[in-house]
């Protein structure tokens, strides 16, 4: 329950296979397979699933019932992270969530309009002034380099912001 409240968008089929006890404990609890994406979520549910079985059922019928969905992490994603990642950043978190390499690409495709003005905001957020220095402009690129935006939308944010302030003057 708490993974779904955490993550609304948790999809895939897990596999375990137990060895219980003959006083009924489990002796061991091991993944065969899984679709769910999320290894640390796996590795809880395990503990606690007392027939084979039960944990892959219960995540089919979520699935059934459409709470875990493709498109919703990827709505999910969108939402947490656009605003404050570029297209870099958020094509790896849906990749390693698992998603479809189309859906990640169209999701990514969505962002690129928006990638200047996003990485602009971003950088106004954390600096208040074009950098003085070659020294202080590596800091404000990494910044937005780490924060997965490329290099090319790095310099349009830095650019753009010396000709505003030459501008102003």
């Amino acid at each position: 329950q708490r993974a779904l409240r955490d993550k609304p968008d948790l999809q895939g089929k897990v596999v375990l296979e137990l060895t219980i006890a003959a006083d009924g404990s489990v002796q061991r609890c091991e993944i065969i397979s899984s679709e769910l994406k999320d290894p640390e979520l796996e590795r809880k549910l395990a503990k606690h699933e007392e027939e084979p079985g039960t944990l892959a059922k219960a995540l089919d019928e979520l699935e059934a019932k459409d709470f875990i969905s493709e498109p919703r992490v990827v709505a999910s994603v969108l939402h947490q992270r656009a605003a404050s990642s570029g297209a870099l950043r958020v094509r790896q978190e849906l990749q390693a969530r698992g998603i479809a390499p189309q859906a990640v690409a169209e999701a990514v495709a969505s962002l690129q309009e928006t990638e200047v003005e996003r990485a602009t905001a971003v950088w106004r957020r954390r600096f208040d002034a074009p950098p003085a220095d070659a020294k202080e402009r590596a800091k404000q690129m990494r910044f937005l380099m780490a924060r997965g935006f490329s290099g090319a939308v790095v310099s349009k944010v830095l650019r753009s912001d010396f000709d505003e302030a030459a501008q102003e003057q």
